[in-house]
């Protein structure tokens, strides 16, 4: 409990630091539909930002992420005007509570290597609609082994600020 008191601080912390650069604040649901993320992005000038995710991994309350990624943004206005296209690497943090066999529980941690590309569409009132893939690389053995994992192709809903 604890560490989800301190992740969510963390979430809102980055949010209060917000001034009248473009933000972006909403949902992002995985394509497997059993994993739902509050998703933050930020500006950082008109072709980089952060987006900052705190994520619940399957809605049974298995665990939790908060992931960090740093991404280029490019304009598709020659598609449509509003269209953009991002790419991004980051970091992600995994507190995951599972069963092991013989009926014991236990706490695990994960940190993992995340990238990131995706496409968006802005419409002209503050509604940004987006699908984005992102794949991870656990950095952090999990059963002794290096674990791949992937988010699949995930939809964001998020209003603009």
């Amino acid at each position: 409990m604890k560490k989800i008191i301190l992740s969510l601080a963390l979430v809102l912390g980055c949010l209060t630091v917000a001034n009248a650069q473009q933000n972006a604040l909403g949902l992002k649901f995985s394509g497997s539909g059993n994993s739902a993320d509050i998703s933050y992005q930020r500006f950082l000038n008109e072709s980089n930002r952060l987006e900052i995710n705190l994520g619940l991994d399957g809605f049974d309350f298995e665990g939790f992420t908060v992931s960090g990624l740093y991404q280029w943004v490019w304009n598709l206005d020659q598609l449509a005007p509003g269209f953009k296209w991002h790419a991004g690497a980051g970091v992600g943090l995994t507190f995951w509570n599972i069963d092991l066999p013989e009926g014991v529980e236990a706490d695990r941690f994960f940190v993992s290597a995340l990238a990131n590309i995706g496409i968006e569409y802005n419409f002209n009132f503050p509604l940004q609609l987006a699908l984005d893939y992102t794949p991870s690389l656990s950095i952090t053995p999990s059963f002794g082994t290096t674990y791949w994992g992937e988010h699949g192709i995930r939809l964001a809903a998020r209003w603009r600020f």
